[in-house]
């Protein structure tokens, strides 16, 4: 069945770029909220003032940040226009930090659209134009785009590329297009455009000041509103690196894995312990057979036709996202490292000590059924 939709997406993906552009262009709002991205910002505003679009603002929001990351954006500023950099206010209580920085650029932006893109994303001179090609010509309310993750580290290497196996071996986009399910959907924070009505209509960030995967749950509500969304490959595009050390991808992962089940504690164990099942014990069952402990034929010949399928399902992953394709021989240890780092996912959030970027995320009430 995995198998099957992961075959399904390859049609259904588009690529953005894939779509003609339009007779007139609207007024597009770039909003980049910024939190201790000295690293980043400058290679990322620069890309973004770089865009081929007639009419678009670019606004960066400093999040509090205590690196030099306000003091790079005063001097880009200074450098174009259409550059407008804000000071992010004191974080409310009922707030969680990118959820009012984004609330804050929205409230400042004058555009028809709104792009929400990461400090950490780079983008191709015509990603804009593609963007807004793709919105009007599918007629959408709501365009998310996958860049081309960069993986360097082998924390990185091994763990990122589950993000986007889960998306499209899960996910049925045929599907999930026409039916109103919000579960079946999947957005990007990365790269986020949004007509403004209908990021009014939904609440805009407002309406997930809370929720930790504000991205997820911003796509879940276009749908739960009967509004039109579509996801694009974004890959040739938009780059970007996602995590840079061990320690990011720890502290990012046990953020979110837990909230992407919106903190159903059975769902959330069955689904880990059914992953680890499906993908592990058929090579256990083939490593006990070659080391001589008597196992029948049948579960021989099961254990390796399911071991080619998950090496097939991975390697779909790999080609079409650009990993690089002998990692895919490393997919039993990447599912050994998701389902512990899912496992304290759990653990933290119960204890309320998930946290990101420097602030302790909010003890979240757990679901039992």
């Amino acid at each position: 069945m995995l198998l099957l939709i992961a075959l399904s997406n390859l049609r259904s993906l588009r690529r953005l770029g894939d779509h003609h552009s339009p007779a007139a262009f609207p007024r597009v709002s770039v909003l980049v909220p910024a939190r201790n991205e000295k690293a980043n910002i400058g290679s990322c505003v620069r890309s973004l003032l770089a865009q081929q679009y007639p009419d678009f603002q670019v606004l960066v929001l400093d999040d509090n940040s205590s690196d030099e990351t306000w003091q790079l954006l005063q001097a880009l500023a200074t450098e174009d226009s259409r550059l407008r950099v804000i000071k992010g206010k004191p974080l409310p209580r009922e707030w969680l930090g990118k959820n009012w920085a984004c609330h804050q650029l929205a409230q400042a932006a004058d555009g028809e659209l709104l792009l929400f893109t990461d400090a950490d994303t780079r983008h191709h001179p015509y990603a804009l134009r593609d963007a807004v090609a793709a919105l009007l010509a599918e007629k959408a309310d709501f365009v998310t785009a996958v860049p081309r993750e960069e993986v360097v580290s082998w924390a990185e290497k091994l763990i990122v590329p589950l993000l986007l196996w889960s998306i499209i071996s899960f996910v049925p986009l045929w599907l999930a297009y026409k039916v109103r399910t919000p579960l079946l959907s999947a957005t990007i924070g990365q790269f986020m455009l949004f007509s403004r009505q209908a990021y009014e209509q939904i609440g805009g960030h407002a309406a997930v000041k809370q929720n930790v995967l504000d991205d997820l749950t911003l796509g879940r509500r276009i749908k739960a509103h009967g509004l039109r969304w579509r996801i694009l490959d974004g890959g040739e595009r938009i780059d970007c690196r996602m995590y840079e050390n061990s320690h990011q991808v720890y502290e990012g992962l046990s953020k979110n894995l837990f909230a992407v089940f919106q903190y159903n504690v059975p769902v959330f164990v069955f689904i880990w312990l059914w992953l680890g099942v499906v993908f592990l014990e058929p090579l256990i069952m083939l490593l006990l057979g070659i080391t001589g402990i008597h196992v029948s034929g049948v579960s021989l010949g099961l254990a390796a036709a399911a071991v080619a399928l998950s090496l097939l399902l991975w390697g779909i992953t790999h080609w079409r996202f650009g990993f690089p394709l002998y990692l895919v021989f490393f997919y039993p240890i990447t599912m050994l490292l998701s389902v512990a780092i899912a496992m304290n996912s759990m653990v933290l959030t119960v204890r309320g000590r998930a946290t990101w970027k420097g602030r302790t995320l909010a003890r979240q009430e757990l679901r039992w059924w």
